[in-house]
């Protein structure tokens, strides 16, 4: 493995989010709805599936964010077996570096225990950057994906 492998950088964090939404229709937003919750508008390219990339931007305090990456896993949700959806992840706020965003769905009552894991920062500033970020990100999620 090279030193640019996200497994060689083991700098990550886990959140943790009980979702109102169904596992499917929180698979469905991070494989096809990014622009339902955090892509600006008409800044989506993607297409679900394994190896295909992707780009978007959000919109924060009056700017851009360009988000680039491709699909490394993906598992729909069905009876009795989770979801999942594994990105890997490259931003200006990961310093250029690909890090990995394993995101978990198994269902809870009438929605979804969520469990994102973000690996494969390159510095400790990058890492707390987003561990800060993702449960804005997931609350905000939790309120624009209906159940």
């Amino acid at each position: 493995m090279s030193t640019h492998d996200p497994a060689m950088r083991p700098r990550g964090f886990v959140c943790e989010r009980v979702m109102k939404a169904a596992p499917d229709a929180l698979f469905r937003a991070w494989t096809e709805q990014f622009d339902l919750w955090f892509a600006a508008p008409g800044s989506v390219s993607m297409r679900a599936e394994v190896g295909a990339p992707f780009f978007f931007e959000t919109e924060f305090e009056g700017r851009r964010h360009p988000h680039y990456g491709r699909f490394l896993r993906l598992q729909r949700p069905g009876v009795g077996r989770p979801g999942l959806v594994e990105l890997a992840w490259l931003t200006a706020a990961t310093k250029g570096a690909e890090t990995v965003v394993t995101v978990e769905l198994a269902p809870s009552g009438t929605g979804t225990e969520l469990r994102l894991t973000h690996a494969g920062f390159p510095d400790e500033e990058s890492k707390h950057r987003h561990e800060d970020a993702w449960p804005h990100v997931l609350g905000h999620q939790d309120e624009c994906v209906k159940p």
